[in-house]
């Protein structure tokens, strides 16, 4: 996998991903696995789709929900994001979130942090990253081209679902090093240095 082009003067859109690129998460993924028995080289919500019980899987899926529920209690913005989201109200740029959380879940994190972004799309709406159908979903409602959508995300199903949409994609690293940084189209350490590079271009 590569990356699509981006050139900054041409975008409309900005979509971002929600845990750890507009807001904290501390969710132990690890121990989350334990807890649904859920092999490391598994996708959890997709193991959590093949579980052939019924039972077993409204479960698991309760216990995701508290999860998250309890995750978007302790959640706080990161570093620019409530500037970069005014930036992007003040030039009129379109954005959404695109996250693999619950609409629940993702409602509470974006009001407990006062995020101004009506347009939520969650895990219950298309199926979820690296999946491309929610960004591809975007671009038709808003009418515009893949190349003037600029999704921001700081994991590599981020970086695939806008490469399998045909869409220039922006890692937030944090100031860590990570191995799938190659894959993205802009790589930046935080939010704030995403809006000083738009300031230039927009």
């Amino acid at each position: 996998m590569s990356y699509v082009p981006l050139n900054i003067s041409h975008l409309k859109a900005i979509v971002f991903d929600l845990d750890n690129t507009l807001v904290t998460s501390d969710m132990d993924f690890t121990w989350l696995r334990e807890q649904l028995g859920c092999p490391l080289s598994s996708d959890l919500l997709s193991y959590v789709e093949q579980l052939e019980c019924q039972q077993a899987r409204e479960k698991a899926h309760s216990v995701i929900l508290e999860h998250e529920l309890n995750d978007a209690r302790t959640s706080h913005p990161m570093p620019g994001c409530l500037s970069l989201l005014d930036f992007i109200q003040r030039k009129r740029l379109l954005t959404a979130v695109i996250t693999r959380n619950c609409a629940e879940a993702t409602q509470q994190k974006i009001a407990h942090n006062r995020l101004n972004i009506p347009r939520v799309i969650t895990r219950e709406h298309f199926p979820p990253k690296p999946s491309p159908d929610s960004l591809l979903a975007l671009a038709q409602e808003w009418q515009l081209q893949h190349h003037q959508i600029l999704y921001v995300g700081d994991f590599l199903y981020d970086l695939q679902a806008a490469f399998n949409a045909d869409m220039p994609s922006c890692l937030v690293t944090h100031g860590k090093k990570v191995p799938f940084s190659n894959q993205a189209s802009l790589v930046v350490e935080h939010l704030h240095d995403l809006e000083e590079i738009m300031t230039q271009h927009i």
